[in-house]
């Protein structure tokens, strides 16, 4: 569900006409709904009620600092994988007691910089990187809390770029090896191992990955224990998908998987944490655009919009799919087309949909890219000198810019000529 919806021939973000916005901040821009976070932040949090646990936000799904410190209000935690995504989660007013920092490639920089400032455990995923925690740990004279991720080798059935879980991913450590690495854990001097950590993957349509992954990790803690580890904490990841169609479509909802956990690991009296990411933003934004021109080719006609490839690169990038609206309400028998929506990037691959099926649409005509909260400002680029997408925050009757459109003058002056030239 979302907040996204036609009224007498509009459609309106909250209360507020999308063409209003528009009209204020020119297209393209990413929309938010604060109703829609708000919602689907408390769907997880209450399938988890009755259990000790904390929703940790996956900031890397959409980090604007506004939409970390409404659902921080909320009483999320959040799950950091940079330097960067760490004070943007401080600076957003979430504690070092709500964050975990998890990514494979953690710097040393980035350990001081999250044991200066708070953390609630570090999600540690090779031995390298164990040792150089632990020594930074002890020349500060801290010791860090970790749970290391274990790789479960289960087939997340998802693409095969937001697959995290197989033995071939680069994530974790291999179950097979978790007791030894568990005991090296426990001999280096600036650690604390509190947990066990697990992902398998992204954009989930299906439980069945979730519960073999979940059973064993519960075999795990149960073995850990018994090797007098004090495992009192499960990282159990994110990766539940949504409908980015308006088909039959229907991922399993936050309570089924609530259900799930509760089944698989609420025996072992362990603390539990989850990351969604997507389900908690993806339907939640928007990306509005507008048709530059309609051009007719051999055999197929295009539909150019100002949004590229820069703008949302998940198309180009995985094959995905979002549904394409007009902002005007088409009528229920207008005739529908088939077009290749595209941009202006000068990329084949700027490729938004092949023969789409569409209400006919002309220059200047509003469209809306649906279910793109998630993974679409953030992996947004500058390519060919296109300012980064603008971002707009809706509450009810009000609209704020949370991230402006920076001027050419700005990204040009980014560069630095050296003295030679």
């Amino acid at each position: 569900m979302d907040h996204f919806l036609y009224r007498d021939g509009e459609l309106y973000a909250e209360e507020v006409p999308v063409a209003d916005i528009a009209a204020a901040v020119g297209t393209p821009f990413y929309l938010y709904s604060t109703a829609t976070l708000t919602r689907h932040f408390r769907l997880f949090d209450e399938a988890l009620a009755g259990t000790n646990h904390l929703v940790c936000y996956a900031v890397k799904a959409a980090s604007n600092q506004a939409i970390l410190k409404t659902l921080a209000q909320l009483g999320a935690g959040m799950d950091v994988v940079s330097g960067g995504e760490y004070a943007r989660a401080k600076a957003a007013g979430v504690p070092g007691e709500r964050i975990v920092f998890s990514g494979v490639g953690k710097t040393r920089a980035e350990m001081r910089m999250a044991l200066e400032g708070g953390i609630r455990q570090f999600n540690v995923e090779s031995e390298p990187e164990m040792a150089a925690l632990s020594d930074v740990a002890s020349e500060m004279g801290r010791v860090a809390p970790i749970s290391v991720r274990v790789n479960p080798d289960v087939d997340a059935m998802t693409h095969a770029k937001i697959a995290t879980g197989k033995a071939e991913n680069k994530f974790g450590i291999p179950i097979s090896r978790a007791r030894q690495v568990y005991a090296q854990a426990a001999a280096l001097p600036g650690l604390d191992v509190v947990g066990i950590d697990v992902h398998i993957g992204s954009q989930l349509t299906d439980l069945e990955p979730f519960r073999l992954a979940y059973d064993k990790v519960a075999e795990l803690t149960e073995a850990l224990r018994a090797d007098g580890h004090d495992i009192r904490r499960l990282d159990l990841g994110g990766g539940l998908g949504i409908p980015y169609t308006r088909s039959n479509e229907a991922p399993p909802l936050p309570t089924e998987y609530g259900a799930l956990i509760k089944e698989t690991v609420g025996h072992l009296g362990c603390e539990i944490e989850i990351e969604p990411g997507r389900l908690v933003a993806g339907n939640a934004g928007i990306l509005v655009s507008s048709v530059i021109y309609v051009k007719s080719g051999e055999g197929r006609d295009f539909l150019i919009l100002d949004a590229a490839m820069n703008d949302l690169i998940r198309p180009a990038m995985y094959e995905a799919h979002h549904d394409i609206v007009p902002v005007t309400e088409p009528a229920a028998a207008a005739e529908r087309v088939p077009y290749d929506v595209v941009g202006p990037v000068c990329e084949t691959g700027d490729t938004f949909a092949k023969s789409r099926q569409l209400p006919r649409l002309a220059a200047g005509d509003l469209v809306a890219f649906r279910s793109a909260g998630a993974y679409g400002a953030v992996m947004a680029s500058e390519y060919n000198t296109r300012p980064l997408t603008p971002e707009v925050l809706v509450d009810e009757h009000q609209f704020a810019v949370i991230r402006a459109r920076p001027a050419f003058d700005e990204i040009i002056n980014r560069d630095t000529i050296p003295p030679w030239l």
